[in-house]
């Protein structure tokens, strides 16, 4: 399976690019319904552009499901194994199961969630945040990708109705839980597999200057308005901020228009993620770039608006389901982790919980994320036992 998907999306410089939507992640979509094609699992596509994949029990039964699985689109330059590695874990653990002829008394499912990344649309988890309602739908249908196209016209393109995305409560009344397998993303692991307690609060902010474009060689600098400047003096803040409050805060985005090198820019937009231990240090940083780029923007004529794109709170995986997946492997670490993930969002609606596989670079969202084969298979031991145990197989 990992061969199959390995070569898809491949990114020229480096890594992978699979916006949702776009042809590389299509390619993914197809090469999901035909793992459950070969296995003869039936394939659900909700309204939100969520594939689903259900192993069902001998009576039929669809309810008290237990899900897993995780996303197939990536940050542009991704690594290779963040997001599908969950996805071919779930499906591995269903053939270790079936191998050794066990029969579930409650349906697996095993999920590929639309847009966790946000990479093409803005808004990370936009596909577990509308299944859960944690997004409003009218807000969703009209998030534009780079090149202008809305959410709702490229789900129209690919056979969804946008009028009918938003929360599903039937589907998800039928989960009992969702555990997601994640590469990963930083050292903190040093044994193969490992476990998450929490998922730390994390958000993004969209901070748009305006200037006055002009020509870069007959503009004295007195007459300038110059967008970039105050956009500069926002980066450094974003550093400064983090370093005093206790967070992380990432200026990893912007737009310069019209983007000529001899032309001083009309307007620049850029997005920061900042990440905390607590929501206090991320509002407190957030508080402060904003401040620094307000200021920054009146001292060079400059306008500035500040949006909030999206905020996930702090997220504390249920203990009751951590503890029986311990027990079940029998001890593994347990730590938290700054990045975002659908279980963090699934966790509103449903009891959720995540294993991790040892990353030995620490890097991820970049080319040099990795797993070694070894720990890959410790992971899938590991989702296969938690899977049996859960699902009674």
């Amino acid at each position: 399976m990992w061969a199959e998907l390995l070569p898809v999306g491949r990114d020229p410089a480096g890594g992978y690019r699979r916006f949702a939507f776009t042809p590389p992640e299509l390619e993914c979509r197809a090469w999901f319904a035909e793992q459950a094609r070969r296995r003869a699992l039936p394939v659900e596509r909700d309204a939100n552009g969520n594939l689903f994949a259900w192993w069902l029990p001998p009576d039929g039964r669809r309810g008290g499901a237990v899900l897993t699985g995780s996303h197939l689109d990536s940050v542009p330059g991704g690594g290779a194994f963040d997001g599908p590695l969950g996805v071919v874990s779930a499906f591995a653990a269903i053939d270790a199961l079936r191998a050794r002829g066990a029969v579930p008394s409650r349906p697996v499912g095993v999920a590929a969630f639309a847009e966790e990344e946000g990479a093409r649309f803005g808004v990370a988890c936009l596909g577990s945040r509308l299944l859960t309602g944690t997004i409003d739908p009218d807000r969703a249908r009209g998030l534009r990708d780079g090149s202008g196209r809305s959410f709702a016209a490229v789900l129209a393109e690919h056979g969804l109705d946008p009028a009918l995305i938003g929360p599903d409560d039937d589907l998800l009344g039928r989960c009992a839980c969702f555990v997601e397998l994640h590469i990963e993303q930083g050292r903190g692991l040093d044994v193969p597999v490992g476990a998450a307690s929490a998922i730390v609060p994390h958000g993004r902010w969209r901070f748009g200057f305006t200037g006055a474009g002009d020509h870069a060689g007959t503009t004295a600098l007195a007459d300038r308005r110059d967008p970039m400047l105050p956009f500069a003096r926002t980066v450094l803040a974003a550093r400064s901020a983090a370093e005093r409050f206790g967070a992380v805060a990432t200026v990893g985005k912007a737009e310069i228009v019209p983007g000529g090198v001899n032309a001083i820019p009309s307007s620049v937009t850029a997005w920061l993620d900042a990440r905390g231990p607590v929501d206090d240090a991320v509002r407190r940083t957030v508080a402060e770039v904003a401040r620094a780029a307000r200021d920054a923007a009146s001292a060079h004529g400059v306008a500035v608006d500040v949006a909030e794109e999206s905020y996930s709170p702090a997220v504390a995986f249920r203990r009751e389901l951590l503890d029986r997946i311990i027990r079940v492997l029998g001890g593994v670490p347990v730590l938290p982790t700054g990045a975002g993930h659908d279980a963090g969002v699934l966790a509103a609606r449903l009891p959720t919980a995540m294993l991790f596989v040892r990353n030995p670079t620490g890097v991820s969202h970049a080319p040099a994320e990795h797993a070694e084969p070894s720990d890959v298979a410790a992971g899938v031991a590991a989702l296969t036992a938690v899977l049996a145990d859960l699902a009674g197989a």
